[in-house]
């Protein structure tokens, strides 16, 4: 993709949190250092259940309007911020901190395209961000390569992102991305309650801040860590053919060795059990009559 494309995701919402005490009530229970979300840094961040099992991803940026005095923007899956919330609720206890869903005034936005970061003039850093069209855009946290986001005024930003030269894409447009970078979108990529963090690339995709302190899971994270407990990952693969509606277990003659979970043309994520796919020929993974062959991106590391 080469001209900037601006991709809706109609998918995604945004909670505002605010407040004298709301960094310090979401450092202790999520997996990144919540100190380094600034209006010139987004993250990516995780919250899990006390025995480290994935429950929601996020991307966290302090807003730039003044009138917002320092709030912090979540911008994570729109369909389940109502879970999000309570659970927040939950660990907000005394804390002067107020968590209020803001989906329906503001839009959600990736930003895509081979000169994008220059469009916003960021730098090609992980997580860097600026004040947008009365919002804000970062590039994105877990890998620059995957360009921009943004969370801009619901009423205004198509004609912000269209007095930026920025085309209109499709969701399918992100994934064609997104896919082959290896990048889990929420709960289509990551089973609620079930899925561990390194398992499907925090650590490396700056998901996790191993210096913080503690986290809500945080012991069993960073035991799998440690010990190198790591032993699926997800993984993109290149398909041959077409995987069979409905169907997710993938096979090396005839034994089961992981699941498919999003594709679209040609690519799809799989979490992988990594001594099954030791050794593998081209296309020697099946699901039905369609062939996987796992690749390993760039920046993966076998044990995270």
């Amino acid at each position: 993709m080469t001209d900037p494309t601006a991709i809706p995701l109609a998918d995604r919402g945004v909670l505002r949190i605010s407040g004298p005490d709301a960094r310090s009530f979401l450092q202790g229970i999520v997996s990144n250092d919540v100190e380094q979300a600034s209006e010139s840094h987004a993250i990516w961040s995780a919250f899990l259940t006390p025995q480290g099992k994935y429950l929601h991803d996020f991307f966290l940026v302090e807003s730039p309007l003044a009138e917002e005095g320092g709030a912090l923007l979540l911008e994570g899956e729109r369909e389940r911020l109502p879970d999000l919330m309570k659970r927040l609720r939950i660990y907000k206890l005394r804390s002067k901190a107020e968590v209020e869903d803001v989906s329906e005034s503001h839009a959600v936005f990736a930003l895509l395209g081979d000169a994008v970061l220059k469009t916003l003039e960021l730098p090609e850093a992980p997580g860097a961000a600026t004040p947008f069209g009365g919002g804000v855009a970062f590039a994105d946290p877990r890998l620059a390569a995957a360009g921009a986001r943004a969370v801009l005024p619901a009423e205004s930003a198509a004609q912000t992102l269209q007095d930026a030269g920025f085309l209109l894409g499709t969701h399918a447009d992100y994934d064609r991305v997104r896919i082959p970078l290896g990048l889990p979108d929420g709960s289509r990529d990551m089973e609620i309650d079930k899925a561990i963090l390194l398992e499907n690339g925090f650590d490396e995709l700056q998901g996790v801040d191993w210096k913080k302190g503690c986290f809500l899971g945080q012991e069993l994270t960073a035991r799998t860590k440690y010990r190198g407990l790591v032993k699926k990952r997800l993984l993109p693969v290149e398909i041959e053919g077409h995987p069979p509606e409905g169907e997710t277990a993938i096979t090396r003659d005839g034994k089961e060795v992981g699941e498919l979970r999003s594709h679209i043309d040609g690519w799809g994520l799989a979490l992988l059990r990594l001594q099954q796919i030791e050794d593998l020929p081209p296309g020697g993974l099946a699901l039905g009559d369609a062939k996987l062959t796992p690749k390993r991106p760039a920046w993966f590391a076998p044990n995270g």
